[in-house]
């Protein structure tokens, strides 16, 4: 009777320890871990010894016979517990999950392409996109000025030039001396790719906390970001990221990465009443970066090309308002630029007071347009200020095709060509 009381307090602990995966010092700050699917497992295996042999010891639970350890001693006994001695619990050792390895070894390959972006005025986070030292972060971590101080993973820093900015992606091209191999790079992915639930991983400087990795998920796609300049809000940043790893201070420029080790998009703002991570972050797609990159290096400078049009996602009450099918999908103009490329083109403008009843624009090229974002997005990541594209739209619901040359995007727009959206905090 005493063996099994003993052998049932044994693993009573055992079963404790792995339920609550913390010390007693765990335990007082309330520290309150999942229960792992390793350590479930062993639970269960104990519970179906016990059930079909009392006796069984807990060294029966070993899955590899030649792995096994020596059964140890029970931590505590009768005697200790009358006496009212401390209970010491044995830790068990658990394996590491699959999940865990990969995340563990995703860390190691790529921080040492992340970098921490350091002035005067504050930091944010950058990584390396090439083995000569150029290196991206935030245009509005730099945008203030002044030495520029780019620290490593191995605690090395680095002065770092500008080689260009670009305030409507809020992003921002550095450059550092370099010797040959002496960067880790990391590659931009292909952002259109991307789906809602797919796991990521974002690396930076929160509040100045280097090499800190956070994880989570996409939580959704196309998102329009507004930038702000100069206290009235600008163009918008197409198919932004969304994301639930967190993001605060110190992230801005850092990389969002998939699972494969590919940048998918630049950390730049979150949605949060308090300043700091609320699940809600914002991310400038690779896609996106790919394009004022390529600009930036090449000539300092990014040239966007422009429609000359404001509107918006056509809903289907706004359809229904405008005598066309509620499943209609599309982007209505409400307004067109005087002297921009769409008034050269015929594009019509809706009522001056209310903005229905104007040209509905279901694609572009060979690209369906449903949303606001499939028309931006493209002519952002697709095409060249001179680039002549082929339009089709609903007129008074019937179907027309335009040809338009894009002109250049003026640096304050005359028409905002986005939809209005309260502005995110920059982290």
């Amino acid at each position: 009777m005493k063996q099994r009381f003993s052998i049932g307090l044994v693993v009573m602990a055992l079963i404790a320890i792995l339920l609550t995966g913390c010390s007693v010092l765990d335990q007082a700050v309330g520290a309150l871990p999942t229960l792992s699917p390793t350590a479930a497992a062993v639970v269960q295996e104990v519970s179906s010894q016990l059930q079909t042999d009392p006796t069984a010891t807990v060294a029966q639970t070993q899955t590899d016979p030649a792995q096994a350890q020596p059964t140890a001693e029970a931590p505590f006994t009768d005697a200790d517990q009358a006496a009212g001695e401390a209970q010491v619990v044995q830790p068990v050792e658990v394996e590491t999950t699959t999940q865990e390895t990969i995340f563990i070894d995703l860390y190691q390959r790529v921080n040492p392409a992340v970098v921490s972006v350091n002035l005067q005025t504050g930091n944010g986070s950058g990584f390396i996109i090439d083995a000569e030292g150029y290196i991206v972060t935030n245009n509005h971590v730099v945008e203030a000025g002044g030495p520029i101080v780019i620290g490593f993973a191995n605690g090395e820093t680095k002065d770092a030039e500008v080689i260009g900015t670009d305030s409507q992606a809020d992003l921002a091209l550095l450059k550092v001396e370099a010797a040959p191999g002496e960067l880790t790079v990391l590659p931009l992915g292909d952002s259109d790719a991307l789906q809602v639930g797919q796991l990521v991983v974002a690396i930076g400087s929160p509040f100045g906390l280097d090499n800190t990795m956070t994880t989570g998920i996409i939580s959704g796609l196309s998102r329009s970001l507004p930038t702000d300049e100069f206290g009235i809000t600008s163009y918008q940043i197409p198919n932004v990221i969304q994301t639930d790893a967190a993001i605060n201070p110190g992230n801005s420029g850092g990389p969002l990465i998939n699972l494969d080790g590919e940048v998918i998009g630049v950390n730049t703002a979150i949605e949060s009443l308090s300043g700091s991570s609320s699940g809600v972050g914002f991310s400038v797609p690779s896609n996106v970066v790919k394009t004022v990159v390529a600009q930036l290096r090449a000539g300092g400078e990014v040239r966007y090309p422009w429609l000359g049009i404001s509107g918006g996602t056509l809903t289907a009450d706004i359809a229904e308002q405008m005598g066309l099918d509620r499943s209609t999908r599309g982007v209505l103009v409400a307004d067109v630029t005087a002297g921009g490329p769409a008034e050269a083109a015929g594009l019509q403008g809706g009522d001056a007071e209310n903005g229905l009843g104007g040209d509905v624009i279901t694609g572009i090229d060979a690209i369906t347009v449903n949303e606001f974002d499939d028309l931006l997005g493209y002519i952002v990541q697709q095409t060249t200020v001179g680039q002549t594209v082929t339009l089709n739209v609903l007129r008074d619901g019937q179907p027309q095709t335009l040809s338009l040359t894009l002109g250049e995007r003026p640096d304050t727009p005359v028409q905002q060509e986005q939809q209005q959206l309260p502005m995110p905090q920059l982290p």
